[in-house]
């Protein structure tokens, strides 16, 4: 287990939604830590990088802190990005200055 890590009550390895602020950039083409996104399930609003990020699978899983639904998945394979966004409301992405 690295430094950023922690164990949650079922023994998986979990950081928080700063481990993949490069990943989610690239997706979104944004910083995207600061973003924050409302959880389709309970309606909580929560920073990016305040999320939940499970990374041990075949990709990567972010949670809400709140309820713990996932919110997100996102798969990188050899010729694409796949995401899965349906636990998610709505991200708020901030326009940048002219």
């Amino acid at each position: 287990m690295d430094d950023d890590s922690v164990m949650d009550s079922t023994g998986e390895g979990r950081v928080d939604g700063n481990a993949v602020g490069g990943m989610l950039a690239m997706v979104f083409g944004h910083e995207m830590t600061a973003a924050p996104g409302r959880c389709a399930h309970c309606g909580t609003i929560n920073e990016m990088g305040a999320m939940h990020v499970y990374m041990r699978g075949p990709g990567v899983v972010v949670r809400c802190p709140a309820c713990g639904e996932v919110v997100l998945r996102v798969v990188e394979a050899a010729t694409a990005t796949f995401l899965d966004a349906r636990g998610v409301a709505f991200v708020r992405i901030e326009r940048e200055s002219a």
